[in-house]
């Protein structure tokens, strides 16, 4: 069922493998290559947030370049992420106890590190979901719907963030589940997940689906932060979109319309990257710029022994 994607290599030595699936379209949005269970259903996480980003814009949310940005994406939880949080919540007449996702750490080691010696804790608007969350009540407050309720499925924004997966995806979602930040995560197969950040990243001009896509290119920083894969990887590639989920998922997809979209099955992360730079490859998209991420290094001591590398 599911295709041997990577392997790790130590002292020339196969030490693991990483099975799960991956569906990459052509230019024209044909199925170019697939591996794996891409028509089964599956959980997209975090690479679900530019199409939730869409369904609040869509709801009259005031969203654009940073602000659209932190919408689609995972940030690192630093200061510049937390002020801006701050501010979004601020324009919807709100405050950070209103946001629905959990405490949290921020994942930037530098700030965390300074928060615990400053004796800060845990803050919802350091949680890396804060952007999208934001962005959800920032709707909400413009279209006159409750905030107490924003993450219940059946909310009016959810129902509208449900409406725009399936029309991105073509297809419709067979399961609701709640998202590691509570948020509601609709299911969708691999193949669809591809076909939905590729709508995105094609869309025309001055469309809502185009916002979205144009304000993760201009604004990466946003999108994950210093030194994110996500972020590294939009800058290697200039006009890519880029979004990493939890659970070994990512989606890519060009400005000229290659799209692909990876899970992983046992849920590792590591090697999401290089798979989606050989799918790239191998249906003809230009990855050069991008060849530091298609392979991780193995240490030992210290030092690079082997190396992560994708095996399509």
């Amino acid at each position: 069922m599911y295709a041997r994607l990577a392997e790790v290599v130590r002292s020339g030595f196969t030490e693991s493998v990483h099975f799960g699936s991956v569906a990459a379209l052509a230019p024209d949005g044909a199925l170019a290559l697939a591996r794996g269970a891409v028509d089964e259903p599956m959980l997209p996480r975090s690479s679900a947030k530019p199409f939730q980003a869409l369904a609040c814009l869509e709801s009259g949310a005031a969203l654009a370049g940073p602000r659209l940005a932190i919408a689609a994406g995972s940030h690192t939880g630093e200061d510049f992420h937390a002020e801006l949080v701050r501010a979004m919540l601020a324009e919807a007449g709100l405050d950070p106890s209103a946001l629905g996702c959990p405490a949290d750490w921020p994942e930037d080691e530098t700030t965390r590190h300074t928060m615990v010696r400053a004796g800060e804790d845990r803050a919802r608007v350091r949680m890396n979901c804060s952007g999208k969350h934001a962005a959800m009540l920032m709707a909400c407050a413009a279209a006159g719907w409750d905030t107490a309720s924003y993450l219940t499925a059946a909310h009016p924004l959810q129902r509208r963030a449900r409406s725009a997966v399936e029309r991105l995806s073509g297809e419709k979602s067979p399961h609701t589940a709640v998202d590691g930040c509570g948020a509601p995560l609709f299911a969708l197969s691999l193949a669809g997940l591809a076909r939905a950040v590729r709508a995105l990243a094609v869309a025309p001009q001055g469309t809502p689906e185009r916002a979205v896509a144009d304000a993760m290119r201009a604004h990466p920083e946003y999108v994950g932060g210093t030194g994110h894969v996500n972020t590294e990887l939009m800058r290697a590639l200039p006009g890519t979109v880029v979004k990493g989920g939890a659970e070994g998922v990512l989606v890519a997809a060009t400005s000229e319309g290659h799209a692909v979209a990876v899970k992983v099955i046992d849920g590792g992360p590591r090697a999401t990257s290089a798979i989606a730079l050989a799918a790239l490859a191998e249906i003809g998209a230009a990855t050069a710029g991008a060849e530091s991420f298609t392979t991780v290094p193995v240490l030992g001591g210290g030092r690079p022994v082997g190396e992560v590398h994708a095996t399509l």
